[in-house]
């Protein structure tokens, strides 16, 4: 199969790549979400040229075409040229999986169709009783075993939310949904290593299990110095697309837990190449993937069929009303788990009326 024409659908929040190759086989994928229509454009201008009439048979191949689009955009690195290589990469391993007649995880040597999921929290205006309430609400409607909650501030300088909040959050939330529920907490790079290591010592105090991003994450080296001082795991990696960045981060134990987002590493081809540096090092791999688009079913994908997984999938609770109706069936949780459907590809259709309703631009081979 050869590229032939590469579409894109844009919203300022989303975009929907549809790769069609030379024999009329159709893949959808994504470009990361959040300014997309900015991404589809430097897809059209700086990723299109170097794959359109490109083969893609397997693995190999796309490992290939990644690397092409990177070394190509060596002026730009990184994240909009990855945003937007992640579009072409999932809607390729798509078509690879509508040809196979096999699920994208089956395809990758991946078995079952369900994993455990964590609620994942976003906000930080909420109060610890509201959370404590939601979340018990929760684990008994849906069955989740585990929730992450957000403590500090985002970039905050050890700021918190207000004064005293994180303090009064992890144990309010840790008596509300009792001690057999595995409790994570974000910190999105908020604190200088002291600080984080004084809050994770509170946060070991109760329980958590996860500490994720508690410095900012290009100090790689503030965050070692905390993963080192602390019991409790260390994660972070979701802002990071570099793979010789991911090599330094692994072989330095700046995380325990390594939190590649497929749609921000550049695809989930780059995705796998870091999940694989974490296996050989004896991380484990917990995907960011923070919202209700396909970065999530993505990521479910991913987890099946990798060798170090970790114990569950990231799943947003809140409202993800700018994805409604954008791909059928909709990703939900029952009894804890979110399952993929097992059809070819990615299991899922694009809704035709979300499409018609995007700016649509094309690249082909010709043009």
């Amino acid at each position: 199969m050869k590229i032939q024409r590469i579409e894109t659908f844009a919203t300022r929040a989303v975009a929907i790549v549809r790769l069609t190759t030379d024999d009329g086989r159709q893949g959808y994928g994504q470009v990361a979400p959040f300014n997309a229509d900015i991404t589809a454009q430097v897809l059209h201008r700086q990723v299109a040229p170097h794959v359109l009439g490109a083969s893609i048979e397997g693995l190999a191949d796309l490992e290939t075409l990644s690397d092409r689009c990177i070394e190509a955009n060596l002026k730009f690195p990184w994240s909009y040229v990855c945003r937007a290589l992640s579009g072409v990469d999932t809607a390729a391993w798509d078509l690879l999986g509508k040809a196979a007649d096999q699920p994208v995880a089956a395809l990758l040597g991946g078995t079952g169709r369900d994993v455990p999921a964590y609620g994942s929290s976003m906000s930080r205006s909420i109060t610890p009783g509201d959370e404590a309430a939601r979340l018990s609400r929760l684990r008994d409607e849906r069955g989740f075993d585990a929730f992450k909650i957000r403590v500090g501030q985002v970039a905050g300088h050890d700021a918190d939310a207000w004064p005293g909040r994180t303090e009064a959050l992890v144990p309010t939330v840790r008596q509300a949904v009792g001690d057999d529920v595995r409790l994570l907490v974000d910190a999105n790079s908020c604190y200088t290593p002291p600080r984080a290591i004084e809050v994770g010592r509170m946060l070991e105090a109760n329980g958590v299990v996860h500490f994720e991003e508690p410095c900012p994450y290009w100090e790689l080296e503030w965050t070692a110095e905390v993963a080192a001082a602390l019991e409790l795991d260390v994660a972070g990696g979701e802002q990071d697309n570099d793979l010789a960045q991911w090599r330094r981060m692994i072989r330095m134990d700046a995380v325990d837990i390594v939190q590649p987002d497929v749609c921000y590493v550049g695809g989930l081809t780059r995705a796998l190449r870091v999940a694989r540096l974490a296996a050989e090092a004896g991380k484990s791999c917990v995907p960011h993937s923070a919202n209700l688009s396909m970065v999530t079913l993505f990521t479910v994908h991913l987890m099946l069929a990798i060798e170090n997984a970790g114990p569950y999938v990231e799943f947003c609770i809140e409202d993800s009303g700018w994805v409604d109706g954008l791909f059928e069936p909709a990703l939900k949780v029952e009894n804890g788990r979110v399952s993929i459907t097992g059809e070819p590809g990615w299991g899922v259709r694009v809704n035709v009326d979300w499409l018609e309703r995007a700016e649509r631009l094309v690249s082909e081979v010709g043009a």
